[in-house]
């Protein structure tokens, strides 16, 4: 269990009771629907997922990284990628990434591998081409000569519900190896970083559920999701992330920049200055990335997220997504309606 109490750390006698779920389902439910083909192939250090012939984003977990991360994500319209690889400010946010600072001494998140790694043992394609794609991939956070303090367990589900629409389904199951302690820090778990053509900076817009705007309007306030969109070469392209309703701390406070980066982190405001996790203890986290052409009201991101909330409120959830498709055949109506979400809500 997890304590946010000064001085005390539960035992782990119950872990998170949350959901990790993903848009999924048979080839043949989804006669009705013109979703684009979509397919995963690996290299030796990465994924790449294309999409209708054309390559949508790259999985990537080289062992010299200092974690794993998509890059390029590239828009539906412009093909070209709405995250950067690296920028200035901050050359360490790569893209589209999830990590964490001051976790038991250890840095995962800023550059220095002798600070902290998130390894991944290498990502299995467990379906790997049709209407949508599914990746998994199983990492362990350690520094050099320690023992690891996490493992986590992640998944992918990678779709295109619409022409204007590409989606990136992100469960994540961490459990603690070892009794951790993360101290406050704003460099903590899902985040994204622009491509510096469309942050506010450049005359972007970042918005939230409650319509505000910018770095300062958002920063800090809770929010169900946050999109940057811009507007380059001609071409309006944004990238939204959807916090999930059974996640802990929703709505989350966002970490906002205006030079591009935004998060969905509780880990700058905890309560007494940190977070223990006791060992054996876990947590489920799930997000979902909408890369989309026009800004948020014209790809009605926030229809999408109620039809994605909506989901679980009508149907909840008692396991995570890595542990559903153990299961053959246990994915098929449990996960229909997540589908269904994001193909009503698409953008038209």
């Amino acid at each position: 269990m997890i304590s946010q109490e000064r001085g005390k750390t539960v035992k782990p006698c119950v872990t998170v009771a949350l959901w990790s779920v993903v848009v999924s389902v048979l080839s043949g439910s989804m006669a009705a629907v013109q979703e684009a083909g979509v397919r995963a192939s690996q290299a030796p250090d990465r994924v790449d997922v294309v999409v209708d012939g054309r390559l949508f984003t790259s999985y990537r977990f080289a062992r010299d990284q200092k974690y794993p991360y998509f890059w390029p994500v590239n828009g539906p319209a412009s093909g070209a990628s709405v995250t950067t690889e690296t920028s200035m400010p901050y050359p360490h946010h790569h893209s589209l990434f999830f990590g964490c600072d001051r976790v038991n001494g250890g840095n995962y998140w800023q550059e220095g591998n002798e600070r902290g790694q998130i390894l991944s043992s290498g990502p299995d394609i467990v379906v790997a081409s049709g209407p949508y794609v599914l990746i998994t991939d199983r990492c362990l956070w350690k520094r050099p000569g320690s023992e690891p303090v996490f493992e986590d367990v992640r998944c992918f589900l990678i779709h295109a519900p619409d022409t204007n629409l590409r989606m990136i389904d992100v469960s994540i199951r961490l459990k603690a190896l070892t009794d951790v302690r993360i101290l406050r820090t704003n460099h903590a778990l899902f985040a994204a970083r622009m491509v510096p053509e469309l942050s506010v900076n450049s005359k972007g817009t970042l918005v939230n559920a409650a319509g505000q705007k910018g770095e300062k309007e958002t920063f800090g306030r809770p929010s169900s999701w946050c999109d940057y969109s811009g507007t380059r070469d001609g071409v309006t392209e944004g990238l939204a992330i959807l916090d999930a309703p059974v996640n802990p701390w929703y709505p989350c406070p966002w970490f906002t920049r205006d030079y591009g980066f935004f998060s969905p982190t509780p880990m700058n405001w905890l309560e007494n200055d940190r977070l223990d996790i006791a060992k054996g203890s876990e947590i489920h986290l799930m997000y979902r990335v909408i890369v989309h052409r026009g800004d948020a009201s014209v790809a009605r991101i926030s229809e999408l997220h109620a039809r994605y909330a909506e989901v679980f409120a009508q149907h909840g959830h008692k396991a995570s997504w890595y542990d559903v498709i153990q299961e053959k055949g246990a994915d098929r109506l449990l996960l229909k309606p997540f589908l269904e979400s994001a193909r009503l809500g698409a953008a038209k």
